[in-house]
């Protein structure tokens, strides 16, 4: 199984391609799509793209950036540009499995038409006043059916001419929504599902302790860390940004993780990543990005605890460099060691250290991790370093409140690296949403300390957020066409969850800076949306992975009573006490459900017609990632209750 690529196109969006699974079924298989049906959808309101601002430019106006399409990143410093030209969005016809399905497959995605209509009577004389009548009926009646078709699923609604009135603050959390609150507890096992290592406490009865040599041949302990998705590959790259994530979702929602009882899971998985983040990094310009061969890796099906191949390390120092990879770390550390502040001082300081001696190494010595090791291009190819390096001094400003942070990401690189007015989709590759979105948070609560050039800086960060917020709500004029008839944020057909999920736990926050700052409404060329818009559309996109789609079918394995059966998990697919050595490819190709539950998992999710092939061969819709959950675990948290958020993190 390949990681899907990511590839820089003017006008489609920031998502992964699908790449050949060489674990997946073939071309030919009776229940799969061809292989061409995992393809890249339309970015927002292509119609209305604004022309292209070439790097070293000045950024469009703030009124520009609210009317910007999210598009893809240009080419600016540190930036590839992609050579291929932009891929036209895939009718859902097209994307449909070949192959009857069951009856609610096959009603998938379908819409329920119908017609009516009635005669006039014979009787006509004397019957005008009747006819007016009846035609002011029509009228007040089709304008009741308009504005109930208005109502698009996927948290439509909102979208006034005029600004509401700021709504009140929040007080502490309040009552638990109990479906979101067993969700996050349900989400929060997939990080022990995905645990290396020495278990503590394992609650995961069919795991068991595996990779305990892994960083020996350096003399390191690398045992820890968290296995990518279904594999038994270490990615320090999608790692640390679960780990960044996961941290985020914390420190803005621990409160309410509190009151769900679910804050001690968080801690415990963030806490895994980052011992083996600080392990990864023994001297200041070297850090380990990968343990595993992933050809190796992948040349075998077997359970984590029996595994016999080679685990070599990879690593990146100043002759190799990897900038995009050091300031993820940099960033997930950051973040990390405000989390662990007030319970371990000297654990956060630890974390706080290696961050600021991993930015200085990814900010020196400058370099993409899949240009200098070529072969991660097949995985997790990088499209770039400086959207990585805003995200980790942004949280390194958080983290320490040193000005010269604040700085560098709107005096000294806003320019150049920001692509302000540009907003694109948010994942383990493009920080620059989740960056604008933190940004925005100084913007909102402020500090007397900030200079007006910095002041200026943030109002960017902060006009390209609400552009980004624009572009997900289905009412606005800028509103993004790739969804599904279900109401999914559809960018991909290769992990199709990951870009709704991420979309939706930047809505919650935002909104949930707008209630604790009392900012009434985001303004999305003349119509305005409140707070409680932006948050509906976060709870349709949590609502869809939750069951509330057209396969009626929970996407989170283990929560509900239809959930998928036969995830692409190697642990999960073979019994605990099977004998299978490196080829089990049996029980990858087997017809029966999983064994073993891969409780929390995210699945890729469906097509772009909503349906999905609950097959353990079709990887690029029943895999499961740590990264997907990261961000699924925060915005749960998000809904699991209301309050307000905290005006620093420290």
């Amino acid at each position: 199984r390949l990681r899907p690529t990511t590839l820089r196109r003017p006008t489609a969006s920031g998502g992964p391609r699908s790449r050949p699974n060489p674990t997946g079924p073939s071309a030919s298989h009776p229940d799969l799509p061809p292989p061409s049906s995992p393809t890249v959808a339309q970015p927002f309101a292509p119609q209305s793209l604004p022309p292209h601002t070439p790097p070293h430019q000045p950024a469009p106006p703030p009124s520009a950036a609210r009317r910007a399409t999210l598009v893809n990143r240009s080419s600016s410093s540190g930036k590839r540009a992609s050579s291929l030209p932009p891929l036209p969005r895939t009718p859902p016809e097209s994307s449909s499995p070949a192959v009857s399905l069951s009856p609610t497959r096959a009603r998938a995605g379908e819409c329920d038409r119908r017609e009516g209509g009635g005669e006039m009577g014979s009787k006509t004389k004397g019957c005008c006043g009747w006819l007016i009548v009846a035609l002011v009926l029509a009228l007040v009646a089709t304008a009741a059916v308009v504005a109930i078709m208005k109502r698009k699923p996927g948290g439509g609604g909102g979208g006034r001419s005029r600004p509401p009135k700021p709504l009140p603050v929040p007080g502490p959390p309040g009552d638990i929504d109990s479906k979101y609150g067993d969700a996050l507890g349900v989400a929060l096992q997939f990080f022990q599902v995905q645990k290396a290592g020495k278990l503590v406490d394992n609650q995961i009865p069919w795991r068991g302790d595996s990779a305990l040599n892994d960083g020996k041949e350096a003399k390191l302990d690398l045992s820890k860390g968290l296995y990518d998705a279904g594999d038994h590959m270490k990615f320090t790259f999608p790692m640390a940004f679960t780990a960044t994530v996961l941290a985020w979702s914390v420190l803005e929602y621990g409160d309410q993780m509190t009151a769900a009882k679910q804050l001690d899971p968080a801690l415990d998985a963030l806490r895994w990543v980052s011992d083996f983040l600080i392990a990864a990094h023994p001297s200041e310009n070297v850090f380990y990005i990968q343990v595993g061969d992933p050809d190796l890796d992948h040349d075998c099906w077997q359970r984590p605890e029996t595994m016999t191949e080679k685990r070599p390390l990879t690593q990146i120092n100043p002759k190799n460099p990897g900038s995009d990879i050091a300031a993820e770390a940099a960033a997930a550390m950051a973040a990390a060691s405000m989390v662990f502040k007030s319970s371990d001082t000297t654990y956060s300081d630890s974390l706080l250290q290696h961050a600021q001696k991993l930015f200085t190494f990814a900010d020196t010595y400058k370099g993409i991790a899949s240009d200098t090791y070529p072969k991660l291009q097949k995985y997790y190819n990088s499209t770039g370093y400086v959207d990585e390096l805003l995200w980790a001094a942004s949280w390194l400003y958080h983290a320490t409140g040193d000005q010269t942070y604040l700085s560098y990401v709107t005096v000294q690189n806003g320019k150049d690296y920001a692509d302000w007015g540009r907003p694109t989709w948010f994942s383990w590759d493009d920080k620059l949403p989740g960056t604008q979105i933190l940004l925005s948070r100084v913007n909102f609560f402020g500090s007397k300390e900030i200079s007006n050039a910095e002041n200026s800086g943030l109002k960017m960060y902060r006009d390209t957020a609400e552009a980004v917020i624009c572009g997900l709500l289905p009412d606005s004029p800028s509103a993004t066409g790739s969804r599904t008839s279900g109401g999914l944020v559809w960018i991909s057909g290769w992990n199709s969850l990951q870009h709704g999920i991420n979309a939706a736990f930047l809505a919650v926050v935002y909104s949930d800076y707008m209630l604790t700052s009392q900012t009434a409404a985001v303004e999305c060329s003349g119509k305005y949306f409140s707070p409680t818009d932006i948050r509906n559309f976060a709870i349709s996109q949590a609502n869809y992975v939750l069951g509330d789609n057209p396969m009626k079918l929970s996407y989170l394995v283990g929560y509900g009573s239809s959930y998928p059966q036969q995830v692409h998990h190697r642990g999960a697919s073979i019994p605990a006490d099977a004998k299978t050595g490196c080829k089990g490819f049996e029980y990858l190709h087997s017809s029966s459900p999983n064994p073993n539950v891969a409780t929390g998992a995210v699945v890729g999710g469906p097509f772009q017609n909503d349906s999905f092939v609950d097959l353990r061969d079709n990887a690029v819709q029943t895999e499961s990632s740590t990264y997907n959950s990261g961000t699924f675990v925060g915005l749960l948290a998000g809904l699991v209750t209301t309050s307000s958020v905290a005006k620093t993190f420290t």
